[in-house]
C-alpha cells in the first residue's frame, strides 16, 4: 500500500518534503501536485519507475516524458537552449507550459524521443513541486496523471490513491491542481510550435 502525505500547497512542511525525497531516491514512484494538474515523478536513472509510469499510462516509446526543472539554470544542463528559446524560457517560466527541446547527454537515452533526440522539460509554478525539486538536487522524470481511456487527469489525491496504492510509493495530497495539462512548446526548431494547447496561454510566444 502506497504511502499519504498531506502537505501544504503554499507552506510545504519541509519534514514531509524531505520524507518524500527519501522515498524517490530509495526507487519511490510517487504522485505529486503540479500548477497544472497532478503528476507521476520518480528519480530520473530510476529504470524500474519509467517502466512503471510506461505501464500505468499506456505510453510507446515516442512518447515525450518531462524533466520537471526547480528553474532554467537546472533545465540548461539537461537541454540545449540557445539565445533565443532562453528568452522564451525565461519569459514563460514557472508556468504552466512544457517545452520540447534537443536534450543533452546528461538526459539518459532511454528517455529520449527514439528519432528526434528531444525531451520534455518544465519548471513548475507550485510550491510543493519546487519544494521537492530543491530537496532532491536534480530534476524529476514526470508525466502527468491521465489514465487511459479518461479524458481528464485524476484531481482527487484520495482517489488517486485508491487506484494507484499497489503501482505507486507515495501519493502527495497538494489541494485541487485542476483539470487541464501543460501546453507544450516545441522549440527545437527553428520557430516555436504549440503541440498541444493546454493551461499555459500560447500568446506568450506569439501564437
Amino acid at each position: 500500500m502506497s504511502q499519504f502525505f498531506s502537505i501544504h500547497p503554499e507552506n510545504p512542511q519541509q519534514r514531509l518534503v524531505k520524507q518524500a525525497v527519501d522515498i524517490i531516491r530509495k526507487g519511490g514512484l510517487v504522485v505529486y501536485p503540479t500548477d497544472s494538474c497532478y503528476a507521476l515523478g520518480c528519480s530520473l536513472d530510476n529504470k524500474d519507475a519509467l517502466e512503471r509510469i510506461r505501464r500505468i499510462r499506456q505510453l510507446d516509446e515516442r512518447h515525450h516524458f518531462t524533466l520537471a526543472c526547480r528553474d532554467l539554470s537546472q533545465l540548461g544542463n539537461y537541454a540545449r537552449v540557445d539565445n533565443q528559446a532562453f528568452r522564451r524560457l525565461k519569459a514563460a517560466t514557472p508556468g504552466n507550459y512544457t517545452f520540447i527541446l534537443l536534450a543533452t547527454k546528461e538526459v539518459p537515452r532511454r528517455v529520449w524521443h527514439p528519432k528526434k533526440q528531444t525531451i520534455g522539460l518544465r519548471v513548475p509554478d507550485h510550491p510543493v513541486a519546487l519544494a521537492l525539486l530543491e530537496e532532491l538536487g536534480e530534476p524529476m522524470l514526470s508525466s502527468s496523471l491521465l489514465l487511459p481511456g479518461e479524458e481528464y487527469p485524476l484531481t482527487d489525491a484520495w482517489e488517486i490513491r485508491d487506484r494507484l496504492e499497489r503501482d505507486v510509493q507515495l501519493v502527495i495530497e497538494g489541494g485541487y491542481c485542476g483539470l487541464e495539462p501543460t501546453t507544450v512548446v516545441d522549440l527545437s526548431g527553428d520557430a516555436p510550435t504549440i503541440l498541444r494547447q493546454g493551461k499555459g496561454d500560447a500568446a506568450v510566444f506569439g501564437l
